[in-house]
């Protein structure tokens, strides 16, 4: 059976380190690293999202700042708030919990926030310096960032010469986790919806990242012996035999199967999920030490 990869180990540890630096960056006498959250409307999962968010940040020793706005909120009076972070000196992470109200352009909000505070990594000038390598300044979106970790934890930094397939192209995971694999020397396909013979596919890859959206798509018969599993998917499903009316979280690799040819494997929940508010942290500490003209820390 393969190793099972503790997401949540690991971003316990992401987290201890950024509460250990911040520590010290305050002793040196620099601003404590500030995170602003934005969320607009009333969705419980992003409720959810945010309030762990906010309670990490404060775990971490940051000055943590949170706006809770109606749904009714105007797109201007939106664009004002982000101004007014962009400005604020104390805030070095700015993030705005998607999704936003229909009659809110998302793309707008977002390319508003300032490129050195998009601690998400969704700012198209951040897109373009992991995209072409220059990853010393660039934030990258969390999930991908998190996945990435898991997969040096056991493979090592530097991938050379390992095959990696991403199924999925999103903007989000699969796109920058492409990136970040290019950048540790891997041969990388990305893969999707469109692409031919996809179990073939998979089966050539040594590193294998599921972000496609789709409960349990990836079966055990497409993972190649030895190699290391990276699942992001996390789909709610029917549970039967829980009760009635009952759902369990799965993710897009059928795990049970796949497990049995993997040499590591992240399980969900447990898995990616953990890492991607660990890695939140870290970028937020980076954008603090870059604001005070320090080298970023590696985790």
């Amino acid at each position: 059976m393969a190793e099972v990869i503790d997401g949540k180990s690991v971003a316990e540890d992401v987290v201890r380190t950024v509460k250990t630096l911040t520590a010290e960056l305050v002793a040196k006498g620099k601003a404590k690293p500030g995170l602003a959250v934005v969320i607009v409307g009333e969705d419980p999962a992003s409720q959810v999202y945010v309030a762990s968010k906010s309670r990490t940040a404060k775990e971490c020793g940051f000055h943590s700042v949170q706006h809770t706005l109606p749904a009714e909120t105007s797109e201007p009076a939106l664009l004002k708030i982000i101004g007014d972070l962009n400005a604020d000196p104390a805030i070095n992470g700015i993030l705005v919990q998607l999704p936003l109200p229909a009659h809110i352009d998302a793309g707008k909000i977002i390319q508003t926030i300032a490129p050195e505070k998009d601690v998400d990594g969704f700012h198209f000038i951040n897109v373009g310096k992991l995209g072409t390598g220059e990853l010393e300044t660039a934030f990258v979106p969390c999930t991908p960032a998190g996945s990435m970790l898991l997969i040096e934890r056991v493979r090592g930094k530097d991938l050379s010469g390992l095959n990696a397939v991403v199924v999925g192209r999103s903007n989000i995971v699969g796109k920058p986790m492409a990136n970040l694999l290019l950048a540790a020397n891997c041969t990388v396909t990305i893969a999707h919806s469109r692409t031919r013979d996809l179990p073939a596919l998979a089966r050539t890859a040594d590193i294998l990242v599921a972000a496609v959206g789709r409960p349990e798509m990836i079966r055990g018969d497409w993972v190649k012996p030895g190699a290391t599993v990276i699942d992001v998917g996390i789909n709610r499903i029917p549970a039967p035999e829980k009760g009635e009316g009952k759902s369990r979280l799965v993710g897009d690799v059928a795990y049970a199967e796949a497990a049995e040819a993997a040499g590591a494997i992240t399980p969900v929940p447990g898995g990616v999920g953990p890492m991607t508010i660990a890695m939140l942290m870290a970028n937020t500490l980076a954008s603090a030490y870059l604001a005070a003209g320090l080298k970023r820390p590696s985790f």
